[in-house]
């Protein structure tokens, strides 16, 4: 009940659309970033919604957090339309994950989408704290706030999911769980390699940064006080050309 508030709260409380009209500079790789993270991001979450159903708080704030999902593709969208770049059909990356998604039930879905959202916080803080663009930079900003208040939501829900679980086989599956985000990881750092240079972060410290988070929310399910996370500081204070 605590978390449907939150989200209503966050519904009641989201501010207007940037100005889309001032346009946008986007480097083309980076453009080719965001339009991958833009198709990630616009499911329709119909399948996560079937499984939440029998719990009436958790599936509202399911709603509520599918609903937030689509604003991000929206926004990306439209920021991408103020950059003069189309959207894209699907990409690979996408449909893997929808795939590993639908394969059992809601734990191993929110297990799955765990590892795409402690993903998306590096990622859009990099998008964030990387462009000289307003619009580009204020959308970033907005997306990450929200994906801040996602992975904490779903490890309550994990921290449910895998209380009746004996230790070895929940640190057995935690391992699992930790060899899966490491490759997806690394697979979206050489993905979007060009891109995260041009944003000022390297291929290695995205996947350490990646991985730092990860273990926050382990320990979030494990029912402990996450560790402060460092925060990275690029080397260069500006990027390089136009992002």
């Amino acid at each position: 009940m605590n978390w449907l508030q939150d989200f209503e709260a966050a519904a009641a409380s989201r501010p207007e659309d940037p100005p889309w009209e001032r346009g946008a500079r986007l480097h083309p790789d980076v453009a080719r970033s965001v339009q991958r993270f833009q198709v990630g991001e616009a499911g329709d979450g119909a399948n996560l919604i079937a499984k939440a159903a029998g719990d009436e708080a958790y599936l509202a704030a399911v709603r509520l957090f599918v609903a937030e999902e689509q604003n991000h593709a929206r926004m990306l969208a439209e920021l991408l339309a103020a950059a003069g770049v189309p959207t894209i059909a699907g990409h690979w990356s996408d449909t893997v994950f929808v795939w590993l998604r639908r394969l059992l039930g809601l734990r191993l879905e929110l297990m799955v989408l765990l590892i795409a959202e402690v993903v998306a916080l590096r990622y859009y803080r990099a998008l964030r704290d990387g462009t000289e663009d307003p619009l580009v930079t204020q959308v970033a900003a907005r997306i990450l706030a929200d994906e801040e208040r996602h992975v904490p939501f779903h490890c309550h829900r994990l921290r449910i999911g895998f209380g009746g679980l004996p230790g070895p086989v929940r640190a057995a599956v935690f391992a699992a769980w930790r060899v899966l985000l490491l490759g997806v990881a690394a697979t979206v750092a050489a993905d979007h390699g060009p891109a995260l240079h041009r944003l000022g972060v390297g291929r290695l410290v995205f996947v350490a940064d990646v991985l730092t988070a990860f273990e926050a929310a382990l320990a979030r399910i494990r029912g402990e006080e996450p560790k402060p996370r460092r925060r990275y500081v690029p080397k260069r204070a500006r990027p390089r050309g136009l992002v």
